[in-house]
């Protein structure tokens, strides 16, 4: 499936990302956490480095890539809203 960018960063914790800057992507790996205002992401800690922290500000996307699950899963949603859907919350 295509990747494509996603701005609403704080419903991706726990997803597996691409954090891109241009055209280039600078790491691969789960978001361990984001600020509510989607500002900042913190990716973690895994073979590819350390925990890292990347920003808006300075210029990174975070992109995601719908991706078949495991399990009793089959895919983790990280829409905002789809039509005719309850909002949780």
């Amino acid at each position: 499936m295509d990747s494509y960018p996603y701005s609403e960063w704080a419903r991706l914790i726990g997803v597996p990302v691409e954090v891109r800057k241009g055209r280039r992507t600078v790491r691969s790996g789960v978001v361990d956490n984001a600020m509510p205002d989607s500002s900042a992401v913190w990716i973690a800690g895994d073979a590819n480095g350390g925990r890292a922290l990347f920003t808006a500000a300075d210029g990174y996307e975070v992109w995601i890539s719908p991706r078949k699950l495991d399990g009793n899963l089959c895919y983790k949603m990280a829409a905002s809203h789809l039509p005719g859907a309850p909002r949780l919350g």
